[in-house]
Parts: structure tokens; C-alpha cells; sequence
């Protein structure tokens, strides 16, 4: 019986291994693709910005959109990180908690006030995360 046991737990090892590494490997392809995403999101919100137009639905949707997948890819990194995953440095975890919680607070925070101030607080907001993206991306 404990040879059974014992072949068992050696069969794993390596399935947990491989799921530690896929979940990093999607947790980076989902952090350069959020970086992407917040400097479109960037220079659309700064456009509009400097145009003295207001922010229509389609930006705050997307504002809320790269707001949801931040928390996604935080979980995805807390998943890999429980299976034994670990950043090269931890100062990566500091910037994906950064991340997390400055969207819906600066969204939040936009929706008091003048539209056009709307426009610079979310076009800034997507400029600092995407640079905490970057950063959390040279951590890892």
C-alpha cells in the first residue's frame, strides 16, 4: 500500500510543477497585455483630456474592464503563488497589491466632480498602473 502511496505522490510532483509554471506563464502574458491596455487606455483618456471633451461609457466601461482583469491576474498570481511560484523579487507582489486596489479607488475618487477632471484623474490612473505594470513585469 505505501508503494502505491508513494508512486502516487511522485506522479504529482511533476503535474503541480507544470501547473505552477502554466499559471506563470499566463499571469506574464496577462501582464504584458494589461500593460498594453492601460497605455491605450492612457493616451485615450489623456486625448480626451486635452480636447476638453468628457469621458463617454466606453472608457469608464474600459477603465472598469482593466480594473476587473487586474484583480484576475492578481489571483492568478496568488494561485502560482501557493503552488510555490515565487517572483525573483517580492517588491513584484507590492506592485500587483498597488494595482488591485489603486484602480477602483481612482475610479471611484473620478466620480466626484467636474467630467473633465474625470478625464485626467482616469488618464493618469492608467498611466501610473501601467507603470506599476511595467515594473511588476521587471520583478518577476
Amino acid at each position: 500500500m505505501s508503494r502505491f502511496l508513494a508512486h502516487r505522490l511522485e506522479h504529482r510532483r511533476p503535474n503541480r510543477r507544470r501547473l505552477t509554471q502554466t499559471l506563470g506563464s499566463i499571469h506574464g502574458f496577462a501582464a504584458r497585455a494589461l500593460l498594453a491596455y492601460a497605455v491605450v487606455l492612457g493616451i485615450w483618456g489623456t486625448y480626451k483630456y486635452f480636447r476638453n471633451h468628457e469621458l463617454g461609457g466606453g472608457f469608464r466601461a474600459s477603465f472598469l474592464i482593466m480594473a476587473v482583469l487586474t484583480a484576475v491576474q492578481g489571483l492568478l498570481g496568488l494561485a502560482a503563488f501557493v503552488l510555490g511560484g515565487r517572483p525573483s523579487v517580492l517588491l513584484h507582489i507590492v506592485y500587483g497589491i498597488f494595482a488591485v486596489l489603486f484602480l477602483p479607488g481612482a475610479y471611484l475618487y473620478a466620480q466626484n466632480g467636474p467630467r473633465r477632471r474625470e478625464a485626467v484623474i482616469l488618464a493618469g490612473a492608467a498611466w501610473i498602473v501601467s507603470i506599476a505594470f511595467l515594473r511588476g513585469i521587471n520583478t518577476a
